[in-house]
């Protein structure tokens, strides 16, 4: 199978966290039935539609309850924490369940750090206009001209790769600086991501100058996840690694990081070629009007994220019908929503496949997010059987 699941133990409306726990566990004993070859869990913090702000308990939990698939992160953010109690995290959890463990880190911690510091920074200077002559008397002054287009998207080969979105004003919101102080102890620095991926590497191959237990020798897969071709896509390339690139999150610069990542890439004891595996966002049901309905509560839980208050609990459909859209509204979710894959079966399968090929991506990791949890065990078990028809 070359589907895998990230699992966010979305909290719903009118839910609370230990049912999110139990839904998760209880899926993922049901992926593995399904086939699925992966079961990620991510790592959100103050969030209150999120459960998963400890990716490495979860993960013990997931994997206690399975046998057979395997379990990660997707992913572990090293700006919150040191590369050795990570490594001694993943340690104890291979050493009961040897094999199936995923090491999935990000950066994306140390990225939250820094735009926070450009938030508390200001807005840069303008420059000073350059001096010429005084304008003739009753001259008027320059014509502003009309206001720049608005980016646009495009379909390569099919895919919609949609405009960019403006994360200036989310780097603003107050709640980020706070936040960022809140990760970490007072007065704590990250350092280069490069230097803590090496570090990784190096307390699991016992080369370090000190020694992780548990941690040295285990079997873990290390993966680097990344959303644009910056640096985690530079990272895991040069050090040949596996990389996740995210479709579902920022889906206007996949394309850009897989080729980074492909274009960095060395040949490694880990891989001999380059490995991608990209994310997609996903809802599913037997009939298409149901599932466009299912897939309702995704617009305004969106609209929390990128509105800096946090993923709220996932919404009803009918909450998100009561929601009154505004043009602003619609602008910061839009390009989501037109890159999400929702219909029948063999619709999903479809676009699922067309962004396997468009990427070039090895496998796919598939979230799905309903109200009801039942429904959201039915999406992914008839995602499953329609991906394994010819």
């Amino acid at each position: 199978m070359t589907l895998s699941i990230l699992d966010l133990a979305p909290v719903v409306s009118g839910g609370t966290v230990a049912r999110a726990l139990r839904d998760t566990i209880d899926l993922a004993r049901r992926a593995e039935g399904f086939g699925y070859r992966r079961y990620w869990l991510a790592e959100h913090h103050f969030a209150p539609g999120v459960a998963s702000s400890a990716p490495a308990v979860l993960i013990a939990l997931v994997a206690a309850a399975t046998s057979t698939i395997r379990v990660g992160s997707g992913a572990v953010q090293l700006g919150h924490q040191t590369p050795l109690s990570v490594v001694e995290q993943f340690g104890l959890i291979d050493a009961l369940h040897p094999g199936r463990i995923d090491l999935g880190i990000g950066r994306s911690g140390q990225r939250r750090a820094e735009l926070a510091a450009e938030a508390s920074a200001g807005p840069p200077r303008a420059a000073e206009p350059a001096a010429g002559p005084p304008p003739e008397p009753g001259a008027s002054e320059p014509a502003a001209g009309p206001p720049p287009e608005p980016p646009v998207g495009e379909v390569v080969d099919g895919l919609l790769i949609p405009p960019p979105f403006d994360y200036s004003r989310l780097a603003q919101h107050p709640h980020l600086a706070h936040a960022a102080t809140l990760l970490q102890q007072p007065g704590a620095r990250t350092p280069d991501f490069a230097d803590q991926i090496d570090d990784v590497l190096a307390f699991l191959a016992g080369t370090h100058e000190v020694r992780a237990v548990p941690g040295e020798g285990a079997d873990l897969e290390v993966w680097i996840l990344g959303s644009s071709g910056g640096q985690s896509a530079q990272v895991a390339g040069e050090r040949g690694l596996p990389f996740a690139a995210n479709y579902h999150v920022s889906p206007s610069s996949v394309l850009e990081a897989v080729t980074a990542y492909r274009e960095a890439f060395k040949p490694s004891a880990t891989l001999a070629e380059p490995y991608v595996m990209v994310s997609a966002d996903a809802v599913v049901d037997e009939d298409e009007a149901r599932a466009r309905e299912l897939a309702k509560g995704y617009d305004l839980w969106v609209r929390s994220i990128r509105t800096g208050a946090g993923a709220i609990p996932y919404p009803t459909a009918a909450e998100a019908d009561a929601h009154v859209w505004t043009d602003e509204d619609r602008a910061l979710v839009q390009d989501r929503l037109d890159t999400r894959f929702v219909g029948t079966p063999g619709q999903v399968a479809d676009g699922l496949r067309v962004l396997r090929r468009v990427t070039g991506a090895d496998e796919l990791l598939v979230t799905t997010i309903t109200h009801d949890h039942e429904d959201r065990v039915r999406s992914y078990e008839l995602l499953a059987d329609a991906w394994d028809r010819p």
